[in-house]
């Protein structure tokens, strides 16, 4: 009795052991916020890329090594030489922002590596790439006025493509400057200042055609209404009139001065004071 006694004291104390023995040298360390962690297990299956830590307080196995990722967002600029589609060479200058997925830090550290190796590997050159297929479409006039918005859209969204098949999200891009030669920028500028000057003057012939319309349908509209009204006139219907217009004034209060016309058509006119 006494001796199984022993036995199971001194595998409880043996285990006791062990646990102090593990968790004095074992690994504690916090994940601060915009932080991600995966933990490489030495003895197991290496990286275990399915889970992903979050910030927060981790206790580890002294034999397992935790790798802490910065997730929060990245910005890069670059500046390039491109060639337009008539074999222009243009500078262009781009910013991109960007960060890994989260949940996928496991998958981008076994491809390119700890925390923010990912930006020179795979995201500048990817950026490049997408600016030189897309740029190389338009023509220098093109990417100086009219398409610059629709060129930045087609280069965000080929990259987009690529970065989330490698487990990074691509936030923004923004083209900040198309440096043209001097030349061709002057030649660009003078044809647009032109296609205005036309524009421009165009529009003065359409206003000065408008006025000019609106002047000959309002004589042809009084033309019209002076047709109406001598052809409405008769020598009868003058007559009537006059005769109306002698007696009311003939039944007013006031004195008159009555004055015959001549002719034998013609009619008193009365003028009256008080």
């Amino acid at each position: 009795m006494k001796q199984g006694k022993l036995i199971t004291t001194g595998v409880i104390v043996f285990i006791v052991l062990i646990i102090v023995l593990i968790f004095s040298n074992a690994t504690f360390l916090t994940i601060d916020a915009g932080e991600r962690g995966v933990l490489f297990e030495r003895f197991g299956g290496g990286l275990n890329k399915e889970e992903v830590y979050t910030p927060g307080f981790h206790v580890i196995a002294p034999w397992n090594t935790m790798y802490v990722y910065n997730v929060r967002e990245q910005t890069l600029e670059d500046s390039m030489d491109v060639l337009s589609s008539n074999g222009l060479n243009i500078k262009i200058d781009v910013t991109v922002r960007v960060n890994p997925t989260y949940e996928k830090i496991g998958f981008l550290t076994e491809k390119f590596g700890r925390d923010k190796v990912y930006i020179d590997l795979l995201v500048r050159p990817e950026v490049r790439s997408s600016v030189r297929k897309i740029i190389g479409r338009y023509q220098p006039e093109e990417l100086y006025s009219t398409k610059r918005d629709e060129v930045q859209q087609l280069i965000q969204k080929d990259l987009e493509q690529t970065l989330i098949k490698n487990y990074v999200d691509l936030r923004a891009l923004l083209i900040r400057n198309i440096q043209l030669p001097e030349k061709v920028r002057t030649a660009i500028e003078e044809k647009i200042q032109a296609e205005q000057s036309n524009l421009r003057y165009d529009y003065v012939l359409q206003q000065a055609r408008k006025e000019a319309e609106g002047r000959i349908i309002e004589a042809e509209a009084k033309a019209k209404a002076n047709q109406i009204l001598s052809a409405s006139l008769s020598e009868n219907i003058l007559k009537d009139k006059g005769i109306e217009a002698t007696l009311q004034l003939a039944n007013s209060p006031n004195s008159k001065i009555i004055i015959v016309g001549s002719g034998k058509d013609g009619l008193p006119l009365i003028l009256g004071g008080n």
